[in-house]
């Protein structure tokens, strides 16, 4: 969810960078393109605040991650999502899910 054009809601971006990861292991830079990307360019993700969020997966043991060569054979970590995060997305979805409705709802009230 983004607040102003482009800024993401405080804890939105851990749960793209782990709904990205479940579609399969990616490094940094293409974790923020696809979450670009399928936004339609509303959502952009700044290196400075994706690789902590990672950091803070890592931590969490949400994902793990390796060093391997880029197509372009450049040295970059590629991110993977774990079990725990799978279940973590789900609990993360739901929520949002939840709470985005409630948000709706009460835009759409009408005035009293």
């Amino acid at each position: 969810m983004a607040s102003r054009e482009g800024e993401l809601v405080p804890g939105t971006l851990e749960m793209l960078a782990l709904k990205t990861l479940s579609l399969e292991t990616m490094h940094g830079y293409a974790i923020a393109q696809h979450i670009q990307r399928l936004s339609g360019d509303v959502l952009r993700v700044e290196e400075g605040s994706l690789y902590p969020a990672l950091q803070r997966l890592l931590a969490k043991g949400w994902v793990t991650a390796e060093w391997k060569a880029t197509p372009t054979k450049r040295r970059a970590r590629y991110y993977r999502l774990t079990a725990a995060g799978r279940k973590q997305l789900d609990v993360e979805q739901e929520s949002f899910t939840r709470t985005s409705g409630a948000i709706a709802r009460v835009l759409r009230a009408k005035e009293v």
